[in-house]
């Protein structure tokens, strides 16, 4: 094999601007099938990506499209509260899975899809586009290196105004900032301090005229061993976008901004001993440089580095957090052996694409 065959289940705005274009990017990726319960979608998209019409299906004939032998892997990019039986299927069937984040709306959830993965023998991946992204796998090397001499503190903002119209406004906590934006500064946290945190805690407000059914802007902080901290803040209530983060230590900082985004250049602001100093990171395609890394798994058989436990390490951490929201107290989490860290060799450089026209679907600022 030296072309993975994806079938894309769900074909929302973020499969048809970012994955689907970023597949003919790679070199050793087709798109074979679509799954989409819009017959607009099905239907234009596939005439655009040249799949064939009777490699069209919708959700419900989705068994049907694992038999027919049209795929080699499945990207699912549906709500993240239907990942599961989606992922499951597929992968008990030994079908190689790129799932986008979060994984899914529980541990329990995020634990069976490992198990599934397990059974059949098939790599799960969790789609962090950042650890193949060369600005943030710069900065974990700048860490790791000892740049910023003991590092103690992570911060981070990451803002964005959702239209109250877009189904993630009024689908619950697991469809709010904390479960769609949160894995980012959380991931980007436990990749810098290369450590599991120990207690969350966290508050939130709600702006009743944005009528949100869940806290539009929550902030976050984790406790982390050797008494270090992470704080964060996701919104959807922000009046213009803001992502960036600064990780400090004993002899200096780095600040990287924009720093979750997509279709942009990434900058980092480095001071040490008082001396500063910027670099440019120039804009790359994310969505083709991680698939393009997941169908090397796929054709050389080897075991891909955000795996399903990445997703699970991200979740449980989610899931405290609603917790401490809820209850009003700090959560202590349980000790977490991630097993494996990032590694900044599997940075990708791919030209960015051109974001195609959206078909039947909105970005979340509408």
């Amino acid at each position: 094999m030296d072309q993975v065959r994806y079938g894309v289940v769900g074909c929302g705005w973020i499969s048809q601007q970012y994955f689907l274009p970023g597949v003919a990017n790679t070199g050793n990726s087709s798109v074979g099938a679509l799954v989409s319960d819009d017959e607009a979608k099905l239907r234009q998209l596939g005439d655009r990506y040249h799949v064939p019409a009777e490699a069209r299906y919708g959700y419900e004939q989705f068994e049907q499209m694992l038999d027919a032998d049209v795929v080699d892997a499945l990207y699912i990019a549906t709500p993240n509260w239907k990942h599961l039986e989606f992922a499951v299927t597929a992968l008990e069937r030994g079908i190689p899975v790129l799932l986008e984040k979060p994984a899914a709306v529980s541990v329990a959830e995020c634990q069976a899809m490992i198990e599934a993965a397990e059974r059949g023998n098939a790599p799960l991946m969790l789609a962090y586009r950042l650890h193949f992204e060369p600005a943030t796998l710069a900065a974990v090397a700048a860490v790791r290196e000892g740049k910023l001499g003991d590092v103690r503190l992570f911060t981070s903002t990451f803002g964005q105004p959702v239209d109250p119209a877009n189904h993630r406004a009024h689908s619950g906590f697991w469809a709010g900032p904390v479960a769609d934006m949160g894995p980012y500064p959380i991931n980007a946290a436990r990749m810098l301090f290369g450590a599991e945190p120990i207690e969350v805690h966290a508050t939130g407000t709600r702006r009743a005229e944005l009528e949100f059914d869940f806290h539009d802007t929550v902030a976050v902080t984790l406790r982390f061993p050797g008494e270090r901290l992470a704080q964060f803040v996701v919104s959807y209530a922000g009046s213009a976008g803001v992502n960036t983060y600064r990780i400090v230590g004993t002899q200096g900082d780095l600040r990287v901004e924009p720093c979750f985004d997509l279709s942009v250049d990434y900058h980092h602001y480095l001071t040490i001993d008082g001396e500063s100093s910027h670099q440019t990171f120039m804009q790359t395609d994310h969505f083709g440089g991680e698939t393009q890394y997941f169908s090397e798994c796929v054709i050389q058989g080897k075991k891909p580095e955000p795996d399903g436990l990445e997703g699970l390490a991200d979740v449980r951490i989610i899931a405290a957090i609603e917790t401490a929201l809820t209850t009003g107290q700090p959560q202590l989490l349980e000790p977490f052996d991630r097993g494996q860290q990032v590694d900044p060799a599997n940075a990708r450089h791919l030209s960015p694409v051109e974001l195609p026209p959206l078909v039947d679907a909105a970005t979340p600022q509408g």
